[in-house]
């Protein structure tokens, strides 16, 4: 589509809201639109995602949330307009021009996260004999990682002289090894502590959870965008993969990680399992245990050096979690130990 057609097309879905654009700047999947009534993003989604994108934004404006970047209704009170292949939607233009101190951007960022989950939270019955076909299935693919862990350290240790990602392999063992066993025993302290439990407590996550997803108007007001993959999950589905990309990189101790999720837990508290099954997810080390998995099946096809890195990487990311999991569970602990105390006195 040539770009006239493609501008004349936004202005007619825009007649929809009576807007009359004098200029429209095509950003990809958001067109931002000067008009008659101010500046606006016109945004284009799959319509996949729109009618629970809709239904799950709908929801939490009725429950008083309003941390989201406005959707404007059309005038026929619809929420999105649809036009052959995608769907449309109408929202203010925020710039987020505004320069912010990046760790305070973050903790807003978490202590709102907190309140969508806080509002929108509910629990619902949980099947038990599907919660243990999930443990036990889960519990056998960390045996089985264990397992694939010890056979290629007795390979690689029977050879006389080992390849760079063998020896690097054989120097990450233990940490890997002992971040299994943790995310193993999280997961049994999490199945013991829940498989009496007829409910389990869900909310609505955003889905894409990211600093740029989360922009500030002029007076320092910040609201969530990028909202289209919202879903029904447990809390941790936002603060995982959130924590997935922000650890990457060098080897860091993140404090200020631990911050940001201690703000999110002072407005919404992880129950118990709740906290026992994240802490098993972030310490898992899937990431280099599939690395290591895949360089052994490729056999001769492999690269060497690019898996070298890759394992590296992986390594960082490990020692990034692992860092952000001893704290958690230290901090956990010293709060049950006070605890005690204050009962025994």
């Amino acid at each position: 589509m040539r770009e006239s057609d493609s501008l004349k097309k936004i202005a007619q879905l825009l007649r929809s809201y009576r807007i009359e654009p004098y200029f429209v700047e095509d950003m990809g999947n958001i067109h931002k639109v000067y008009s008659n009534h101010g500046i606006f993003a016109f945004k284009k989604i799959n319509p996949q995602h729109g009618i629970d994108f809709i239904r799950h934004v709908q929801t939490l404006y009725q429950k008083g949330y309003n941390r989201i970047v406005p959707i404007y209704p059309t005038l026929d009170g619809r929420y999105a307009v649809l036009d052959e292949n995608h769907l449309y939607y109408l929202m203010p233009w925020l710039s987020n021009e505004e320069k912010r101190d990046p760790f305070e951007s973050q903790q807003q960022l978490f202590r709102e996260l907190a309140r969508l989950h806080s509002i929108s939270a509910r629990e619902i019955k949980v099947n038990k004999e599907e919660r243990t076909v999930h443990y036990e299935k889960t519990k056998a693919e960390l045996e089985q990682e264990e397992e694939f862990l010890d056979e290629l350290l007795d390979a690689c240790e029977r050879k006389i002289y080992m390849s760079p990602f063998e020896l690097l392999f054989c120097t990450y063992y233990h940490t890997v090894k002992q971040a299994l066993f943790f995310s193993k025993q999280k997961l049994n302290d999490w199945y013991e502590g829940t498989k009496e439990k007829e409910k389990a407590r869900i909310v609505i996550v955003h889905g894409n959870m990211a600093i740029d997803h989360f922009i500030f108007d002029e007076k320092g007001y910040g609201y969530f965008i990028n909202f289209e993959k919202a879903d029904i999950g447990a809390p941790i589905h936002d603060l995982l993969p959130f924590m997935a990309r922000s650890l990457k990189g060098y080897l860091k101790q993140s404090e200020e990680m631990v911050d940001w999720l201690y703000t999110y837990f002072k407005y919404f508290p992880l129950k118990e399992d709740e906290m026992q099954l994240f802490l098993s997810y972030l310490a898992h080390p899937g990431n280099l245990i599939k690395n290591a998995r895949r360089f052994f099946q490729e056999g001769k096809k492999r690269n060497e050096r690019k898996a070298v890195q890759k394992l590296q990487r992986d390594y960082w990311y490990l020692k990034n979690t692992e860092y952000i999991v001893f704290r958690i569970d230290e901090i956990e602990r010293q709060k049950k130990q006070e605890e005690a105390a204050q009962q025994d006195s």
